[in-house]
């Protein structure tokens, strides 16, 4: 079946699903295929719970004289490809959102903002790769006046294929560092990576990108681009300042040719969240939602899923930072915690991820700046952090580390928490 006529068939439908065990009532079903599963084989499955139709690739799966089965020639391409023909019916702009570090909560940021005037559909949870970005596509209605859609990569050329489905109109990076270095292969690979959504904007004849001014590594990749910049400088769009991070992120703000400065407490925590902060300011503006309304949606918004989270037990503050780490994000977080104003200070890092031949170096990298950091306790969870050179506590996981806690608990402390999500470190809030 060709796009055209899939798109007909969507439009019969109320919902789409990759999941079989998850079908609601009048659903679209794509029977994707994993590296432990194959979708077609939940087909049936599928259509018994509620969906309405199954879009399957093997023909063994389909049954004769049945039309609730269509076949295609790729479940994945068609899904996509589906996203994309939809995304050019709805007359609607598109924000991209990438970077290595914030733009999930950069993307919690901007739509809260944006929820004060519009309708906007926006990415939900982490749903920022090549099936996330078309699903959430696909939740497009005419009722929605504005999207923005968070794209994630982990090797070269994704972010040109995920803008070339979602098309943006404007495009943001939040930055950029060394992350996924098994899959990018090195920093520059990183940079080319995600300069690929500017690369796009390019393309387009009213493409604008808003941009962190404070970083010259995004302005050296932003040449020829509409940019509406915000940053700490007379010339941004945005201009502000931190006013706290202690821990709580407070910070003021006032815009290009505006003589009042608005001030905000946030339930960010970190003095890293401050240029994601300034961008949903800025794309505030830039889309006529009123000062005042931007500072209630930010001073409002309160980070879940382990980002940057304020945690208080019966005997331990914990800021709990363990979806994700890299040693951009990893630097940061231990320079925030180092200025902020708490006594017995104990930081328990888990590996980070993903990092390729660069891994040792980067995981004594950080064990080198803890040196000199002047924390109560460091505890360092992991087999990276098992390998390299620390005067500190070392164990090999998470559950070794638990156990020693019921020999030895910690009490009185302000704790960061920091790791990849593999590390389980999340675990720990409970025993704390």
């Amino acid at each position: 079946m060709d796009i055209p006529s899939l798109y007909q068939v969507f439009l019969q439908c109320d919902s789409v699903t990759t999941d079989s065990r998850h079908c609601p009532e009048n659903s679209l079903f794509f029977a994707l295929k994993g590296n432990s599963f194959d979708g077609n084989q939940y087909a049936s499955q599928a259509l018994d719970k509620g969906s309405r139709y199954a879009i399957i690739d093997d023909p063994a799966c389909q049954p004769t004289a049945d039309a609730r089965y269509i076949l295609v020639e790729d479940c994945l391409l068609a899904l996509q490809q589906l996203a994309a023909y939809h995304r050019r019916q709805m007359a609607i702009p598109v924000i991209g959102i990438t970077g290595t570090n914030g733009k999930t909560t950069t993307k919690e940021l901007i739509s809260c903002v944006l929820a004060k005037r519009h309708q906007v559909l926006y990415t939900e949870g982490n749903l920022n790769n090549h099936i996330g970005v078309p699903l959430t596509l696909l939740r497009l209605r005419k009722e929605h006046t504005l999207a923005v859609i968070e794209m994630g990569a982990n090797h070269p050329g994704e972010i040109r294929e995920l803008a070339a489905i979602a098309d943006p109109d404007y495009g943001l990076i939040t930055n950029i560092g060394k992350a996924h270095l098994e899959g990018f292969g090195s920093l520059e690979g990183v940079i080319r990576t995600k300069g690929e959504l500017y690369d796009h904007l390019r393309k387009k004849k009213e493409g604008v990108v808003f941009i962190h001014q404070d970083n010259p590594l995004l302005r050296d990749i932003a040449h020829h681009l509409s940019l509406v910049g915000y940053g700490t400088t007379e010339e941004c769009f945005i201009r502000g300042k931190i006013t706290g991070s202690s821990p709580y992120l407070s910070l003021c703000w006032k815009g290009s040719g505006e003589t009042t400065t608005q001030a905000i407490t946030t339930q960010l925590i970190g003095s890293y969240n401050f240029p994601n902060a300034l961008a949903a300011i800025t794309v505030g503006r830039y889309f006529d939602i009123p000062a005042t309304e931007i500072d209630a949606a930010l001073a409002a918004y309160q980070p879940t899923n382990h980002r940057s989270q304020l945690i208080r037990t019966a005997h331990n503050l914990i800021i709990m930072d363990a979806y994700n780490a890299n040693p951009t994000s990893m630097q940061a977080a231990l320079d925030n915690f180092r200025h902020m104003e708490a006594t017995d200070k104990v930081v328990i890092l888990g590996d980070m991820k993903e990092l390729g031949e660069e891994s040792l170096q980067e995981h004594q990298k950080i064990a080198d700046l803890l040196s000199s950091s002047g924390f109560h306790r460091v505890i360092l969870i992991g087999n990276e952090f098992s390998q390299i050179r620390h005067p500190f506590e070392r164990f090999p996981d998470v559950t070794a580390f638990a156990e020693s806690l019921r020999q030895k608990p910690i009490t009185g402390s302000t704790i960061l928490i920091k790791g990849s999500n593999s590390t389980r470190l999340t675990t720990l809030a409970n025993q704390l």
